[in-house]
C-alpha cells in the first residue's frame, strides 16, 4: 500500500523557518525521485522541490535560494528546509514520488499533507 506521511508544518512569521519531513516505503524511495508539492486555496497543486535517487535537486523559481530538499534513504525520509518564508508560501505541503524531468507525480494517492501558514 502506498502511503506518505508528512509532518513539520505550522504557523510562522514572515522571514521565519520550518522543516518538513515525509516518510514513505523503502520500495518507493529506492526507485523514485521524490518531490514536495504544495497547494494553496483556490490554486492548483505545484511541485516546489524535487530530489532524484542520485541526490540531484531542482526547485521552482519561487523558492530557489530559500528552500532546500534532502533525502535520507536509510530512513526513507525526504525533508524540506524552508527559510525566509513569505506569506505566499502559505499552503498545504505534501510529498510524492515523481517522474524526474517532469512535474507529474507517480502515484495518485496523497497523504494528508501538512499545513504551512506564514503570517504576522
Amino acid at each position: 500500500q502506498v502511503q506518505f506521511v508528512e509532518s513539520g508544518g505550522g504557523l510562522v512569521q514572515p522571514g521565519g523557518s520550518l522543516r518538513l519531513s515525509c516518510t514513505a516505503s523503502a520500495s518507493i524511495f529506492r526507485l523514485h525521485a521524490m518531490g514536495w508539492y504544495r497547494q494553496a486555496p483556490g490554486k492548483q497543486r505545484e511541485l516546489v522541490a524535487g530530489i532524484a535517487t542520485d541526490g540531484s535537486t531542482n526547485y521552482a523559481d519561487s523558492v530557489k535560494g530559500r528552500f532546500t530538499i534532502s533525502r535520507d534513504n536509510a530512513k526513507n525520509t525526504v525533508s524540506l528546509q524552508m527559510n525566509g518564508l513569505k506569506p505566499e508560501d502559505t499552503a498545504v505541503y505534501a510529498c510524492n514520488a515523481y517522474y524526474w524531468g517532469s512535474k507529474m507525480s507517480v502515484y495518485p494517492y496523497w497523504g494528508q499533507g501538512t499545513q504551512v501558514t506564514v503570517s504576522s
